[in-house]
């Protein structure tokens, strides 16, 4: 069994790296006969076993969005664990017992219920009590089963996390630094909790599973780790463990610690959970704690070293943070000198001053913090002035914590940050304007608003002559500026900097208001919060900005240098709801991608095997014996060229005339 389980898993990731290279990348990795070979050899595996991952080419996870997340009770609470950050304490409490030692994984805890071989809910933790149920976002984690062999009622718990590496990748594609999550944990609690489940598939939320609820009608010996080796046997991945012993923790512990460098996961520490399930049962528990299992929390490695100094940095949205420089201490193996203090209120429980002597560590051995301050001198001086301009500073509350902000509208720091934001990849898309180019240009009174970047070409003398330019720079920069003008209103949204909308908040507005800028400006807050996970928050925001009158001037001043293009996807959703496969070569478009993008843009969808969820298959070969025609006839799927294709868009489009 768990050989084929193996198999399983190797043929889903094999088969759809095939179909990405194969539609995406427009290349082939194996031949289509080798992919159906597989593919039958896959069908075969998941009938036998009853194991059928989300990610397998054999199913298609519909993306769904629903109104809100739905509250519902825990069969069982869920109790916090009581801790310690010392071995001795933890030896002693495993004692004699045989004990299961795993990771502590840094995530959101979710509750998956199955019946009949189905996922039946997913639910938060929430405060123990009371969770949130996710079941539409658990069924697009990434390795996550959708049926499993098991035909009674299981609920088990685990952990749901997102990569080290996809954390840094879905960053990278955000581009711009304060829109950033701040870590794994922050952005995978969002993703699980996300209204339209199609942006938590984007996510590779990964779920691992650590405990057994209920399992009605099987015999686990008595044991946890029994519970755990079934919950693999059905599919699940399960957190890595060790059966330890008081006499056999120190070697356990070594092998934790220098795994803990090389993880692809968050981790904070270890959970001690007494094998024995009546013993651990009888112990009972605490007010707060069970009496059965126990956490351990990594020691931070700690050093000492003297606070020189605190930068004061601005952000475009006008909020000043506070940066700790500090005398040079190595720290898990790198040299560290700098710390973010976050907050007023962070410096004012540390009572910090020039030359105090201060304790740093690096949170989870990844970011750097300062812990404690041993002389508590309390003489920092919280800038009245903004260090970019001068101008007045104030105090104000942000989600119970006091922040410094810049008073002046006109600040450079804040002009700087927004033309970054504007000029950005995700934004207007404008090359050869780096953070250094802008300060000049703002500095010689070049730009003072958006719109002022497609009027450079009045400074064309001035510009060449600047250090760093000459008659090649600034073509390319002309070139560049023109090229942006043709845009979309969604890039446009997102290049104005609004608080709490990023590049894809922009997207959904545009779309829900088919990119008419008319429409956005006469919708009511409550409109546009109705948008699915768009909410309160984000309508507030939007509605605050447009309600000034010289955002819209600026807004329109810069409308009126652009050309706006509706997004590809705006097309009329002909096709929508529909799924085709492609197979054969193409005539009537430059590759396979190139028609699956056009499918896509009229709301159809593109999977790489012909199931019977599948409702064409495009093959210009409609007679040929290919095993996908096979398929299709045995199914009763129509195959249709591309011309058949073209003709049932064109009778959609106009309805028949």
């Amino acid at each position: 069994m768990a050989d084929k389980q193996t198999r399983i898993r190797e043929l889903c990731d094999l088969l759809n790296k095939a179909s990405k290279a194969y539609y995406a990348e427009d290349r082939e990795i194996m031949s289509n006969l080798e992919y159906d070979r597989l593919y039958d050899e896959l069908v075969q595996l998941e009938k036998e076993t009853g194991l059928v991952m989300a990610d397998s080419p054999t199913v298609h996870v519909g993306y769904e969005a629903v109104d809100g997340l739905p509250k519902e009770t825990h069969e069982r609470p869920m109790l916090s664990l009581d801790k310690t950050k010392e071995v001795e304490v933890l030896r002693s409490f495993i004692g004699n017992n045989r004990t299961i030692l795993s990771w502590k994984m840094d995530g959101l805890t979710i509750v998956l219920t199955y019946e009949g071989g189905a996922i039946l809910k997913a639910v938060t933790r929430g405060n123990g009590t009371v969770g949130e149920v996710v079941t539409n976002n658990a069924r697009v984690f990434r390795n996550i089963p959708v049926q499993i062999p098991y035909k009674g009622r299981l609920s088990l718990r685990g952990e749901a996390i997102i990569t080290y590496a996809d954390f840094e990748k879905i960053n990278e594609e955000i581009g711009d630094a304060d829109a950033q999550y701040k870590n794994p944990r922050n952005l995978c609690s969002g993703s699980v909790r996300q209204l339209n489940n199609e942006i938590t598939a984007g996510r590779n939320v990964r779920f691992y599973a650590f405990g057994l609820v209920s399992a009605d009608g099987v015999d686990f010996e008595n044991s946890h780790e029994k519970e755990l080796l079934w919950l693999r046997s059905q599919g699940f991945d399960t957190v890595e463990y060790r059966m330890v012993t008081a006499e056999t923790l120190d070697q356990a512990m070594d092998y934790f610690r220098d795994a803990l460098g090389q993880n692809p996961f968050p981790s904070d520490g270890l959970v001690a959970l007494y094998d024995n399930i009546s013993y651990g049962a009888s112990l009972g528990q605490t007010a707060k704690f069970p009496r059965n299992s126990f956490a351990f929390k990594w020691a931070d490695e700690e050093r000492e070293t003297v606070l020189r100094y605190v930068e004061w940095s601005p952000s475009r949205t006008g909020l000043i943070n506070p940066v700790a420089v500090f005398e040079p201490v190595e720290l898990e193996g790198t040299t560290v000198t700098r710390a973010s203090l976050h907050n007023i209120s962070i410096i004012r429980q540390l009572a910090l001053g020039e030359g105090d002597t201060v304790t740093v560590y690096k949170a989870n051995m990844i970011i750097p913090q300062i812990s404690e301050n041993q002389t508590r001198s309390d003489t920092l001086v919280i800038p009245d002035r903004c260090p970019a301009c001068g101008g007045p500073t104030r105090i104000r509350m942000d989600n119970d914590s006091e922040v410094l902000m810049c008073e002046n509208p006109a600040c450079p720091a804040k002009q700087i940050k927004s033309f970054s934001l504007f000029v950005s990849r995700d934004a207007m898309n404008i090359d050869g304007l780096s953070e250094a180019t802008l300060e000049k240009f703002i500095a010689r009174g070049f730009i003072h608003e958006f719109a002022d970047l497609f009027l450079l070409s009045r400074h064309k003398d001035e510009i060449v002559e600047m250090e760093g330019f000459g008659d090649k720079s600034y073509r390319n920069l002309m070139n560049s500026l023109e090229s942006a003008r043709t845009t979309t209103l969604s890039r446009v949204l997102y290049s104005l900097g609004i608080p709490n909308i990023g590049a894809a908040n922009a997207k959904l507005i545009c779309r829900f208001f088919d990119d008419d800028l008319a429409k956005i400006k006469s919708a009511s807050k409550e409109e546009v919060a109705s948008i699915p996970n768009i909410g309160p928050v984000i309508a507030g925001s939007l509605s605050d900005y447009l309600a000034d009158e010289e955002n819209n001037r600026k807004l329109d001043h810069l409308l009126s240098m652009l050309h706006i293009e509706k997004e590809e996807n705006q097309n009329e959703q002909t096709l929508k709801g529909t799924a085709f496969v492609i197979t054969g070569s193409v005539e009537h478009f430059a590759n396979r991608n190139e028609l699956k993008e056009r499918i896509e843009s009229l709301g159809g969808k593109v999977t790489g095997s012909v199931t019977s969820k599948t409702n064409y298959l495009i093959n210009n070969d409609v007679t040929s014996g290919s095993t996908k025609n096979r398929k299709a006839r045995e199914l009763g799927i129509p195959i249709l060229s591309e011309e058949d294709l073209l003709r049932m868009i064109e009778e959609k489009t106009t309805g028949g005339d």
